[in-house]
């Protein structure tokens, strides 16, 4: 079996793994970044990105040959004609399903870094302290204070567009100008923080899309189709930031359609002499040696890699001495808020520039200065106004010159927000190995087993109920609630299964993302979350991966790994 030997291996080249290859070629670090899927070129392979709707063969929606091909992905809006060669293959990657569980998964050189909504917003004390302030599940081994400069430093280089607000569960951070609000937001923001004294607040979304050049990157166009791939780079990804960054030291080695089926342990050392690959093309097999291995596959597929490994030693896998590892499955549920009507002549004959690529947001309120509803932690709103298009008229089946002229002119203003809760860490969420089923390859799969609870169900009917009353005293007509089907996994914000803590007898993983049990492997995607807050978390896992880089590299030098 033939081996290569470097400094550290990356496995997983989206969000997380983009940024350990960056951080860690540029400390000095010669890298080998393993990608089980295809590569994908910045710019070259966007090829649906200028595409207009006509220039597809089914006008960029869905067939029924493609619903029969992806069963899970049909369940929402990942499954359309325009970006489907992104999104992993369900009868390729198959998964067990004892509750029902939606796991939308990219597999491709950048991941789903290419696929993201970049919502990108630190956590706070607030969430760093809610599990030892509530007693649930086990502490994070880190506080706000730990964490802020790495923030810092990857909001810098990434980009993010943002306000400054001044709220303390909403930390503030380093931002280039907002994406604005348009007028009808505007008007609404207003009246909203008048009503309710500037705790309920909308503000800008705080997004990954630069709105001042970065080096080889444009600010944003404005064309809200980020995920067909941005040629601007305006949009953060793995191939418009980091992995050019890293590319740029010659010292790194990508390696697409590598499948990491394990991690050799080396008992006497007790540490991960390095990976074994599955080439998913000619199927060989190759193992690859480092001092040091990051695992940002994303987290199921993570902590799926630490159950395959070191079996002989611990037969549940690496990490798994806690009895922790695939337990406290979280995502953010969602799908239930309000919409409505605006009437008013400040805005009745504005309209908008572009196509924005986000819309505004709502931090958390409820919880915040003391304990004061019937479900522990809370929620945020994203949302956005927008004006009715031509297609308002399509059910109207209208005909006739006057009828077309209407047309013509824009709609009614309509505006909604959906809100994004927190999901308590539970360890009867969790996920385990299938051995009877197996994917493609012939490797087994993923059993997943999560549900809401009644924290979740209780937090939902304040969701719902919060979003009618804000948008009435904000005097928006004819406001109605809506709760659509929502089960874990739709979020496509898949948390815990490798937390963090401050024992390794409650833990996976401790305070640098160091797996105990194996030093010298750091675990940096969404599998690390010791719980879930309710903000978007990929910013948190940028800035968990670039903090641990450093620590990595810092602890080679001193020869403790």
């Amino acid at each position: 079996m033939a081996t290569e030997t470097y400094d550290a291996i990356v496995v997983g080249s989206g969000i997380s793994g983009g940024w350990a290859a960056k951080e860690l070629t540029e400390k000095g670090l010669d890298v080998l970044l393993l990608e089980r899927g295809k590569n994908v070129e910045h710019i070259k392979d966007y090829v649906n990105a200028r595409k207009a709707p006509w220039e597809y063969p089914h006008r960029g929606f869905r067939t029924y040959a493609m619903e029969e091909a992806y069963p899970v992905l049909k369940r929402d809006y990942p499954l359309n004609e325009k970006n489907l060669d992104w999104w992993a293959s369900d009868r390729d990657s198959p998964y067990t399903e004892i509750k029902r569980f939606d796991w939308y998964r990219g597999y491709q050189v950048g991941g789903r870094s290419l696929l993201w909504g970049r919502h990108s917003y630190r956590l706070g004390d607030l969430d760093f302290e809610a599990n030892a302030r509530d007693g649930v599940a086990v502490d994070w081994p880190i506080r706000y204070a730990d964490i802020a400069p790495w923030y810092s430093h990857v909001e810098r280089y990434a980009g993010i567009a943002g306000s400054v607000e001044g709220m303390p569960q909403y930390p503030d951070g380093e931002f280039m100008p907002p994406i604005p609000l348009n007028c009808a937001e505007e008007l609404v923001a207003k009246r909203v923080r008048g009503e309710f004294d500037g705790k309920r607040r909308i503000v800008h979304a705080r997004v990954a899309n630069i709105t001042r050049p970065l080096p080889g990157r444009a600010p944003c166009q404005y064309r809200n189709a980020c995920w067909l791939g941005c040629p601007y780079g305006a949009s953060f990804s793995s191939q418009s930031s980091t992995l050019p960054a890293a590319m740029a030291t010659n010292r790194l080695t990508l390696k697409p359609w590598s499948i990491v089926t394990e991690l050799v342990y080396d008992k006497d050392k007790q540490r991960v002499s390095g990976v074994r690959v599955l080439d998913a093309v000619t199927e060989t097999t190759t193992e690859y040696n480092s001092k040091i291995v990051f695992v940002c596959a994303s987290a199921l597929n993570s902590t799926w890699l630490l159950m395959r490994s070191a079996t002989d030693v611990w037969p549940e896998g690496l990490g798994s001495s806690s009895g922790q590892l695939g337990r406290n499955l979280m995502d953010h549920h969602f799908r239930v808020g309000a919409s409505g009507r605006i009437d008013d002549p400040a805005v009745n004959d504005k309209y908008y520039y572009g196509r924005r690529p986000t819309g505004f947001y709502i931090p958390r309120y409820r919880n915040v200065e003391r304990q004061d509803r019937d479900y522990l932690r809370g929620f945020g709103y994203q949302g956005g106004a927008h004006r009715e298009g031509w297609t308002r008229a399509v059910r109207e089946l209208g005909v006739g010159g006057e009828f077309k002229d209407e047309m013509t002119r824009p709609g009614d203003w309509q505006i909604g927000a959906t809100a994004f809760g927190e999901m308590l860490p539970n360890p009867d969420n969790r996920i385990t190995i299938d051995a009877s089923r197996t994917d493609k390859w012939g490797l087994p799969v993923l059993a997943v087993d999560c549900a809401i609870g009644e924290n979740e169900r209780l937090m939902r009917i304040d969701m719902m109920n919060d979003m009618v009353e804000t948008f009435e005293a904000a005097g928006v007509k004819d406001v109605s609630p809506f709760e659509r089907e929502y089960a874990p996994g739709m979020g496509i914000h898949e948390m815990g299964t490798a937390r963090m803590g401050r024992d390794p007898k409650s833990s996976v993983l401790n305070g640098w993302n160091q797996v105990w049990d194996a030093p010298n492997v750091f675990v940096t995607d969404g599998a690390c979350m010791t719980s879930s807050a309710c903000q978007n978390p990929s910013l948190t896992y940028m800035a968990l991966t670039a903090r641990a880089a450093d620590f990595a590299v810092n602890e080679l030098k001193r020869r403790n790994l």
